[in-house]
């Protein structure tokens, strides 16, 4: 079950709550001021064994605590979740669906953390990124929704220039890869290329 933004039902007893998946802290600004002016109760989760390598995720980690303590929202870190060996072990010969498997894997955490602390909803700011598969984490999300705790979906790459804006003006750290080794490799592969060029002529 995914049910849109604007069908969100308050709870009875106040707003209804919402575990928010958290990938980034430039990614996250946007999603999570927007879903506190309109009134939800939000809590961030920053699960993310795929960012290496492990001095890159320590970095984005820092960066998320900076701006959580900025927007004053609790964010719960899965550090020890953070596992190098299992997480490849998920993705080697299955590279063409990496993302779907690792979209897949970290909504799956923060729906069943969502689900036993009995939040209404859970959604992740990787929706917010113009870089990243919108199609492919709607559907994973999509796919996790439960009555009890649905998939909250919005395009929040409708606020990218004010997220980005925001990122700046705060100086949080902003990372020029999605965070697997395969983009690194793919981001630096021109640099690459560049070199074995040079050397071979």
């Amino acid at each position: 079950m995914t049910v849109r933004y604007s069908l969100f039902p308050m709870n009875k007893t106040g707003p209804a709550r919402v575990l928010v998946h958290i990938c980034c802290a430039p990614c996250a600004l946007y999603p999570l001021e927007l879903l506190k002016k309109r009134g939800y109760e939000i809590m961030g989760l920053f699960f993310n064994p795929n960012i290496h390598p492990l001095r890159e995720y320590l970095k984005r980690r820092q960066a998320v605590a900076e701006a959580a303590r900025a927007l004053e929202i609790e964010v719960v870190y899965l550090d020890r979740e953070y596992d190098l060996t299992t997480h490849m072990r998920r993705m080697v010969f299955r590279e063409d669906q990496r993302c779907f498997l690792c979209y897949h894997l970290r909504l799956e955490r923060t729906r069943n953390i969502a689900l036993n602390g009995r939040f209404n909803y859970f959604t992740s700011t990787l929706l917010y990124s113009k870089r990243q598969k919108h199609q492919l984490i709607s559907k994973a999300g999509e796919s996790l929704s439960l009555e009890k705790c649905s998939f909250m979906y919005e395009d929040f790459r409708q606020g990218w220039n004010q997220g980005q804006e925001k990122a700046e003006a705060m100086g949080v750290y902003r990372q020029d890869y999605c965070g697997c080794i395969y983009s690194e490799f793919e981001r630096n592969r021109a640099d690459l290329e560049r070199l074995i060029k040079q050397a071979d002529k």
